[in-house]
């Protein structure tokens, strides 16, 4: 049983490194092309980028520091959430796109890493993710989208809510074989989970 268990946290830890990899790739790319004046393709339902937006949703400096997840997230909803196991998950991506926060895992269940970026709501909105829906939280714009490409694109989910300079972004990863959580939907998840922390960011983030 023990082999088992461990055997599977493995493969969930390898699944998260794809994930975080790949998003780092995208949503780098997608800043590079948005500075250098080049809108987004469009296709579907989605809204074009004009010029002038493009040009205004250049990313900060860095990642908004306001509030520090590893620390700021309240105990009271790791505890409900049964997430421990914390990591730190800084990064740093090509055209200066930042991240900064933790990383927790849920036994039997999800992983999220939950951190703050200079990437702002407009900005993921302009890349046309699949699945991407704009809702708000505690008077705050948040979008969730899928961001884990290919078949695994299911198991991961997004939720970016809008802050000073940036974002708070909730990058839940929720393979199948995950005892507790597999079944529910991942993005249902994350926006589940971000509902509970948002009221903790302080007015002025």
């Amino acid at each position: 049983m023990i082999d088992a268990v461990d055997t599977a946290g493995d493969q969930e830890e390898r699944m998260i490194s794809r994930g975080s990899t790949l998003l780092g790739t995208v949503l780098a790319v997608g800043a590079v092309v948005l500075l250098s004046g080049c809108g987004s393709s469009t296709g579907g339902d989605a809204k074009p980028v004009s010029t002038s937006a493009s040009a205004d949703a250049s990313v900060a400096a860095d990642a908004p520091t306001g509030y520090a997840p590893c620390n700021d997230v309240p105990q009271s909803v790791l505890d409900s959430e049964k997430l421990g196991m914390k990591i730190v998950a800084n990064n740093d991506a090509s055209g200066g796109v930042a991240w900064r926060g933790c990383r927790w895992v849920r036994p039997n269940g999800y992983s999220v890493s939950i951190r703050t970026t200079n990437l702002t709501v407009d900005l993921i909105r302009s890349r046309n993710f699949p699945e991407a829906t704009e809702f708000t939280i505690n008077g705050r714009r948040a979008i969730s989208t899928r961001q884990f490409d290919g078949p695994f694109i299911k198991e991961a989910c997004t939720v970016d809510v809008e802050m000073k300079g940036g974002s708070l972004e909730f990058n839940l990863n929720n393979p199948p074989s995950n005892r507790d959580t597999g079944s529910m939907d991942s993005c249902v998840l994350a926006r589940e989970l971000a509902e509970k922390v948002v009221p903790s960011l302080p007015a002025t983030a």
